[in-house]
Protein backbone atom coordinates (compact mmCIF):
# COMPACT_ATOMS: atom_id res chain seq x y z
CA UNK A 1 0.00 0.00 0.00
CA UNK A 2 2.37 2.56 -1.40
CA UNK A 3 4.76 1.76 0.56
CA UNK A 4 7.36 3.06 -0.85
CA UNK A 5 6.46 6.59 0.40
CA UNK A 6 5.62 5.55 3.76
CA UNK A 7 9.39 4.83 4.35
CA UNK A 8 10.35 8.59 4.04
CA UNK A 9 10.36 11.45 7.02
CA UNK A 10 7.46 12.30 8.02
CA UNK A 11 7.37 16.22 7.03
CA UNK A 12 11.27 16.68 7.47
CA UNK A 13 12.61 18.62 4.91
CA UNK A 14 17.01 19.42 4.23
CA UNK A 15 17.29 22.24 5.78
CA UNK A 16 18.80 23.11 8.91
CA UNK A 17 17.39 22.41 12.13
CA UNK A 18 16.17 18.77 11.29
CA UNK A 19 18.02 17.58 14.00
CA UNK A 20 18.13 15.76 17.08
CA UNK A 21 17.44 19.33 18.22
CA UNK A 22 14.67 19.76 15.96
CA UNK A 23 10.78 20.85 18.22
CA UNK A 24 8.79 17.48 19.07
CA UNK A 25 5.85 19.31 17.53
CA UNK A 26 7.58 19.56 14.38
CA UNK A 27 7.55 16.06 14.01
CA UNK A 28 5.69 14.27 11.51
CA UNK A 29 4.22 11.37 13.93
CA UNK A 30 0.90 13.07 13.80
CA UNK A 31 0.56 12.04 10.12
CA UNK A 32 -1.31 15.18 9.58
CA UNK A 33 -4.83 13.59 11.14
CA UNK A 34 -5.53 17.59 12.18
CA UNK A 35 -8.61 17.99 14.08
CA UNK A 36 -10.80 15.26 13.49
CA UNK A 37 -8.29 12.79 15.05
CA UNK A 38 -8.36 8.89 14.90
CA UNK A 39 -12.10 8.12 13.62
CA UNK A 40 -11.64 4.85 12.42
CA UNK A 41 -13.95 1.96 11.67
CA UNK A 42 -17.35 1.49 13.55
CA UNK A 43 -18.17 1.23 17.12
CA UNK A 44 -17.98 -2.41 16.83
CA UNK A 45 -19.83 -3.81 20.04
CA UNK A 46 -22.84 -1.77 19.34
CA UNK A 47 -22.80 -2.50 15.46
CA UNK A 48 -22.26 -6.30 16.32
CA UNK A 49 -25.42 -6.33 18.59
CA UNK A 50 -27.33 -4.86 15.74
CA UNK A 51 -25.96 -7.14 13.18
CA UNK A 52 -26.05 -10.30 15.05
CA UNK A 53 -30.10 -9.51 15.86
CA UNK A 54 -30.60 -9.21 12.45
CA UNK A 55 -28.31 -12.75 11.79
CA UNK A 56 -30.89 -14.42 14.35
CA UNK A 57 -34.17 -12.77 12.48
CA UNK A 58 -33.17 -14.04 9.22
CA UNK A 59 -31.75 -17.64 10.04
CA UNK A 60 -35.05 -18.28 11.42
CA UNK A 61 -37.29 -17.50 8.55
CA UNK A 62 -35.21 -18.50 6.03
CA UNK A 63 -35.38 -22.03 7.62
CA UNK A 64 -39.45 -21.53 7.52
CA UNK A 65 -39.13 -20.35 4.11
CA UNK A 66 -37.50 -22.94 2.46
CA UNK A 67 -39.72 -25.43 3.62
CA UNK A 68 -42.63 -23.64 2.33
CA UNK A 69 -41.09 -23.11 -1.00
CA UNK A 70 -40.49 -26.20 -1.85
CA UNK A 71 -44.51 -27.17 -0.82
CA UNK A 72 -45.87 -24.73 -2.41
CA UNK A 73 -43.53 -25.26 -5.82
CA UNK A 74 -42.90 -21.75 -5.82
CA UNK A 75 -39.32 -20.72 -7.42
CA UNK A 76 -39.99 -17.10 -6.20
CA UNK A 77 -39.96 -18.47 -2.54
CA UNK A 78 -36.89 -20.46 -2.93
CA UNK A 79 -34.57 -17.64 -4.67
CA UNK A 80 -35.96 -15.41 -1.99
CA UNK A 81 -34.77 -18.34 0.96
CA UNK A 82 -31.63 -18.71 -1.52
CA UNK A 83 -30.70 -14.60 -1.04
CA UNK A 84 -31.62 -14.98 2.64
CA UNK A 85 -28.65 -17.02 2.35
CA UNK A 86 -26.55 -14.83 0.93
CA UNK A 87 -28.12 -12.21 3.71
CA UNK A 88 -26.63 -14.03 6.24
CA UNK A 89 -23.22 -14.92 5.23
CA UNK A 90 -22.85 -11.65 4.26
CA UNK A 91 -23.65 -10.71 7.98
CA UNK A 92 -21.55 -13.51 9.16
CA UNK A 93 -18.62 -12.27 6.79
CA UNK A 94 -19.49 -8.17 8.56
CA UNK A 95 -18.95 -9.89 11.94
CA UNK A 96 -15.48 -11.54 11.37
CA UNK A 97 -14.43 -8.67 8.92
CA UNK A 98 -15.17 -5.82 12.15
CA UNK A 99 -13.16 -8.34 14.87
CA UNK A 100 -10.40 -8.42 12.46
CA UNK A 101 -9.92 -4.92 11.33
CA UNK A 102 -10.30 -3.69 15.30
CA UNK A 103 -7.17 -5.73 15.86
CA UNK A 104 -3.84 -3.41 16.44
CA UNK A 105 -1.42 -2.84 13.73
CA UNK A 106 1.69 -5.27 14.13
CA UNK A 107 4.47 -7.11 12.68
CA UNK A 108 4.21 -7.02 8.64
CA UNK A 109 0.56 -5.57 8.80
CA UNK A 110 1.42 -2.12 9.41
CA UNK A 111 -2.43 -1.30 8.54
CA UNK A 112 -3.38 -4.07 10.57
CA UNK A 113 -6.33 -6.01 9.35
CA UNK A 114 -8.47 -2.77 8.04
CA UNK A 115 -8.77 -4.44 4.28
CA UNK A 116 -10.91 -7.49 5.92
CA UNK A 117 -14.00 -5.87 5.79
CA UNK A 118 -13.14 -4.62 1.66
CA UNK A 119 -12.56 -8.37 1.20
CA UNK A 120 -15.69 -8.88 3.01
CA UNK A 121 -17.58 -6.74 0.91
CA UNK A 122 -16.03 -8.24 -2.19
CA UNK A 123 -17.56 -11.40 -1.49
CA UNK A 124 -20.91 -10.41 -1.24
CA UNK A 125 -20.83 -8.71 -4.26
CA UNK A 126 -19.54 -11.71 -5.64
CA UNK A 127 -22.11 -13.78 -4.33
CA UNK A 128 -24.83 -11.44 -4.99
CA UNK A 129 -23.65 -11.72 -8.93
CA UNK A 130 -23.57 -15.34 -8.63
CA UNK A 131 -26.56 -16.34 -7.19
CA UNK A 132 -28.03 -13.61 -9.70
CA UNK A 133 -26.85 -15.87 -12.34
CA UNK A 134 -28.20 -19.17 -11.10
CA UNK A 135 -31.84 -17.65 -10.70
CA UNK A 136 -32.31 -15.72 -13.89
CA UNK A 137 -31.40 -19.54 -15.63
CA UNK A 138 -34.55 -21.13 -13.30
CA UNK A 139 -36.60 -17.90 -13.74
CA UNK A 140 -36.39 -18.17 -17.68
CA UNK A 141 -36.57 -21.88 -17.71
CA UNK A 142 -39.87 -21.90 -15.64
CA UNK A 143 -41.33 -19.04 -17.87
CA UNK A 144 -41.30 -21.96 -20.71
CA UNK A 145 -42.61 -24.15 -18.43
CA UNK A 146 -44.76 -23.21 -15.45
CA UNK A 147 -45.02 -25.71 -12.78
CA UNK A 148 -48.08 -25.50 -10.29
CA UNK A 149 -47.76 -22.97 -7.92
CA UNK A 150 -49.25 -22.11 -4.89
CA UNK A 151 -50.30 -18.93 -4.49
CA UNK A 152 -52.25 -18.05 -1.13
CA UNK A 153 -48.96 -19.73 0.85
CA UNK A 154 -46.16 -17.55 -1.74
CA UNK A 155 -48.76 -14.41 -0.65
CA UNK A 156 -48.87 -15.43 3.03
CA UNK A 157 -44.91 -16.20 3.32
CA UNK A 158 -43.97 -13.42 1.35
CA UNK A 159 -45.38 -10.96 3.49
CA UNK A 160 -43.83 -12.31 6.52
CA UNK A 161 -41.26 -12.01 4.75
CA UNK A 162 -41.19 -8.33 4.19
CA UNK A 163 -41.92 -7.66 7.87
CA UNK A 164 -38.92 -9.83 8.97
CA UNK A 165 -36.51 -8.13 6.27
CA UNK A 166 -37.83 -4.62 7.53
CA UNK A 167 -36.61 -5.66 11.08
CA UNK A 168 -33.58 -6.59 9.92
CA UNK A 169 -33.02 -3.39 7.82
CA UNK A 170 -33.86 -1.47 10.44
CA UNK A 171 -31.01 -3.32 12.69
CA UNK A 172 -28.60 -2.85 10.14
CA UNK A 173 -29.28 0.18 9.43
CA UNK A 174 -28.60 1.09 13.24
CA UNK A 175 -24.97 -0.11 12.20
CA UNK A 176 -22.48 2.16 11.12
CA UNK A 177 -22.91 2.11 6.90
CA UNK A 178 -19.98 3.82 6.34
CA UNK A 179 -18.07 0.21 6.62
CA UNK A 180 -18.48 -1.60 3.36
CA UNK A 181 -18.81 -4.25 5.02
CA UNK A 182 -22.29 -3.34 7.16
CA UNK A 183 -22.79 -1.72 3.55
CA UNK A 184 -22.87 -5.09 1.84
CA UNK A 185 -24.80 -6.87 4.33
CA UNK A 186 -27.51 -3.87 4.33
CA UNK A 187 -27.73 -4.27 0.34
CA UNK A 188 -28.44 -8.12 0.65
CA UNK A 189 -31.18 -7.43 3.07
CA UNK A 190 -32.71 -4.42 0.89
CA UNK A 191 -32.70 -6.40 -2.03
CA UNK A 192 -34.10 -9.73 -0.35
CA UNK A 193 -37.01 -6.74 1.21
CA UNK A 194 -37.90 -5.89 -2.10
CA UNK A 195 -37.42 -9.67 -3.53
CA UNK A 196 -39.96 -10.32 -0.86
CA UNK A 197 -42.05 -7.21 -2.22
CA UNK A 198 -41.95 -9.15 -5.58
CA UNK A 199 -42.85 -12.24 -4.72
CA UNK A 200 -45.92 -11.05 -2.93
CA UNK A 201 -47.38 -9.78 -5.74
CA UNK A 202 -46.65 -13.01 -7.93
CA UNK A 203 -48.39 -14.31 -5.40
CA UNK A 204 -51.70 -11.96 -4.95
CA UNK A 205 -51.68 -12.97 -9.13
CA UNK A 206 -51.43 -16.47 -9.31
CA UNK A 207 -54.04 -16.79 -6.26
CA UNK A 208 -56.57 -14.66 -8.37
CA UNK A 209 -55.55 -15.00 -12.02
CA UNK A 210 -53.90 -18.55 -12.33
CA UNK A 211 -51.52 -16.54 -14.30
CA UNK A 212 -48.10 -19.00 -12.72
CA UNK A 213 -45.37 -17.30 -15.18
CA UNK A 214 -46.03 -14.38 -11.85
CA UNK A 215 -43.63 -16.36 -9.80
CA UNK A 216 -40.85 -16.27 -12.35
CA UNK A 217 -41.55 -13.25 -13.75
CA UNK A 218 -40.61 -11.36 -9.62
CA UNK A 219 -37.72 -13.68 -9.85
CA UNK A 220 -36.28 -12.03 -12.82
CA UNK A 221 -36.94 -8.43 -10.87
CA UNK A 222 -35.40 -9.89 -8.14
CA UNK A 223 -32.36 -10.81 -10.20
CA UNK A 224 -32.08 -7.46 -12.09
CA UNK A 225 -31.87 -6.03 -8.16
CA UNK A 226 -28.69 -8.31 -7.32
CA UNK A 227 -27.04 -7.78 -10.26
CA UNK A 228 -27.28 -3.68 -9.48
CA UNK A 229 -26.50 -3.96 -5.99
CA UNK A 230 -23.93 -6.88 -6.56
CA UNK A 231 -21.90 -4.94 -9.22
CA UNK A 232 -21.79 -1.85 -7.04
CA UNK A 233 -20.00 -3.49 -4.14
CA UNK A 234 -17.57 -5.50 -6.29
CA UNK A 235 -16.77 -1.59 -7.92
CA UNK A 236 -16.21 0.44 -5.18
CA UNK A 237 -13.79 -2.71 -2.97
CA UNK A 238 -12.49 -3.27 -6.02
CA UNK A 239 -11.44 0.36 -6.47
CA UNK A 240 -10.15 0.21 -2.85
CA UNK A 241 -8.25 -3.62 -3.46
CA UNK A 242 -6.70 -1.88 -6.65
CA UNK A 243 -5.27 1.10 -4.54
CA UNK A 244 -7.49 3.97 -6.75
CA UNK A 245 -8.19 6.91 -5.06
CA UNK A 246 -11.47 7.75 -3.69
CA UNK A 247 -13.88 8.26 -6.26
CA UNK A 248 -14.75 11.89 -5.04
CA UNK A 249 -11.30 12.73 -5.36
CA UNK A 250 -9.12 14.26 -8.54
CA UNK A 251 -5.29 13.23 -7.99
CA UNK A 252 -4.27 15.94 -10.27
CA UNK A 253 -6.70 18.21 -9.21
CA UNK A 254 -4.89 17.53 -5.75
CA UNK A 255 -1.50 17.69 -6.93
CA UNK A 256 -2.66 21.55 -9.08
CA UNK A 257 -3.89 22.43 -5.49
CA UNK A 258 -0.61 21.23 -3.59
CA UNK A 259 1.76 22.80 -5.96
CA UNK A 260 -0.34 26.20 -6.38
CA UNK A 261 0.26 26.82 -1.92
CA UNK A 262 3.60 29.11 -1.86
CA UNK A 263 6.79 28.39 -1.87
CA UNK A 264 5.99 25.31 -3.51
CA UNK A 265 7.69 25.09 -6.64
CA UNK A 266 6.98 21.17 -7.34
CA UNK A 267 4.64 18.40 -6.15
CA UNK A 268 5.48 14.31 -7.38
CA UNK A 269 5.40 10.76 -6.64
CA UNK A 270 2.00 11.87 -5.29
CA UNK A 271 0.10 8.86 -4.36
CA UNK A 272 -3.76 9.48 -2.98
CA UNK A 273 -5.42 5.33 -1.58
CA UNK A 274 -8.28 4.32 0.21
CA UNK A 275 -6.99 2.62 3.25
CA UNK A 276 -10.31 1.02 4.47
CA UNK A 277 -14.10 2.49 4.43
CA UNK A 278 -13.76 6.04 4.75
CA UNK A 279 -9.68 6.41 5.70
CA UNK A 280 -8.23 8.11 2.90
CA UNK A 281 -4.55 8.38 3.00
CA UNK A 282 -1.67 10.59 0.83
CA UNK A 283 1.65 10.59 0.17
CA UNK A 284 3.79 13.20 -1.20
CA UNK A 285 7.10 14.72 -1.97
CA UNK A 286 7.09 18.56 -2.27
CA UNK A 287 10.01 21.15 -3.30
CA UNK A 288 10.01 24.07 -2.08
CA UNK A 289 12.36 27.51 -2.76
CA UNK A 290 15.06 27.53 -1.29
CA UNK A 291 14.24 30.10 1.69
CA UNK A 292 10.81 28.21 2.06
CA UNK A 293 10.03 26.82 5.64
CA UNK A 294 9.59 23.37 5.27
CA UNK A 295 8.21 22.51 8.49
CA UNK A 296 5.54 25.58 7.86
CA UNK A 297 4.63 24.56 4.44
CA UNK A 298 4.08 20.92 5.53
CA UNK A 299 1.42 22.09 8.50
CA UNK A 300 -0.48 23.98 6.10
CA UNK A 301 -0.07 21.31 3.35
CA UNK A 302 -1.84 19.41 5.79
CA UNK A 303 -4.61 21.84 7.28
CA UNK A 304 -5.38 22.09 3.37
CA UNK A 305 -5.75 18.33 2.76
CA UNK A 306 -7.74 17.91 5.81
CA UNK A 307 -10.18 21.10 4.99
CA UNK A 308 -10.72 20.95 1.05
CA UNK A 309 -10.48 16.83 0.32
CA UNK A 310 -11.15 15.29 3.91
CA UNK A 311 -7.72 13.53 4.00
CA UNK A 312 -6.38 13.42 7.43
CA UNK A 313 -3.60 10.22 7.02
CA UNK A 314 -0.99 12.35 5.07
CA UNK A 315 2.87 11.70 4.91
CA UNK A 316 4.35 14.81 3.42
CA UNK A 317 8.65 14.39 2.57
CA UNK A 318 9.25 18.27 2.15
CA UNK A 319 12.54 19.18 0.80
CA UNK A 320 14.07 22.52 -0.58
CA UNK A 321 14.68 22.74 -4.36
CA UNK A 322 18.19 23.36 -5.60
CA UNK A 323 18.40 26.75 -7.67
CA UNK A 324 18.98 24.85 -11.28
CA UNK A 325 16.12 22.82 -9.91
CA UNK A 326 13.70 25.50 -10.15
CA UNK A 327 13.26 25.95 -13.99
CA UNK A 328 13.77 21.88 -14.49
CA UNK A 329 11.02 20.23 -17.50
CA UNK A 330 10.33 24.71 -18.49
CA UNK A 331 12.96 25.43 -21.06
CA UNK A 332 12.94 22.27 -23.03
CA UNK A 333 15.25 19.96 -20.92
CA UNK A 334 15.01 16.39 -20.24
CA UNK A 335 12.07 16.04 -17.42
CA UNK A 336 14.26 13.00 -16.52
CA UNK A 337 17.06 15.62 -14.86
CA UNK A 338 14.99 16.63 -11.83
CA UNK A 339 14.86 15.97 -8.53
CA UNK A 340 13.93 12.53 -8.93
CA UNK A 341 14.58 11.05 -12.00
CA UNK A 342 12.21 8.21 -11.36
CA UNK A 343 8.86 10.13 -10.18
CA UNK A 344 5.74 7.56 -10.32
CA UNK A 345 2.79 10.03 -11.46
CA UNK A 346 2.78 13.44 -13.19
CA UNK A 347 5.13 16.10 -11.97
CA UNK A 348 3.10 19.32 -10.62
CA UNK A 349 4.69 22.57 -11.60
CA UNK A 350 3.38 26.10 -11.50
CA UNK A 351 2.10 26.94 -15.10
CA UNK A 352 0.71 24.44 -17.66
CA UNK A 353 2.24 20.80 -17.49
CA UNK A 354 1.29 16.94 -18.68
CA UNK A 355 -1.58 14.98 -16.42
Amino acid sequence: MSGHDHGRDHGYGQDEGHGPGSRADDHGHDHGHGAAGHSHGVSADADRRWLAIALGLIGAFMAVEVFIGVVAHSLALISDAAHMLTDAVSIVLALIAMRLAARPARGGFTYGLKRAEILSAQANGLTLLLLAVWLAYEAVRRLMDPPPVEGGLVLVTALAGILVNVAAAWCISRANRSSLAVEGAYQHILNDLFAFIGTAVAGLIVLTTGFRQADSIATLVVVALMVKAGYGLVRESGRILLEAAPAHVDPDAVGDRLVGHPPVTEVHDLHIWTITSGQAALSAHVLVEPAGDCHAVRRDLERLLAKEYGITHTTLQVDHAQDSLLTVGRVGEDPADGHCADAHGPVHRHGPHAH
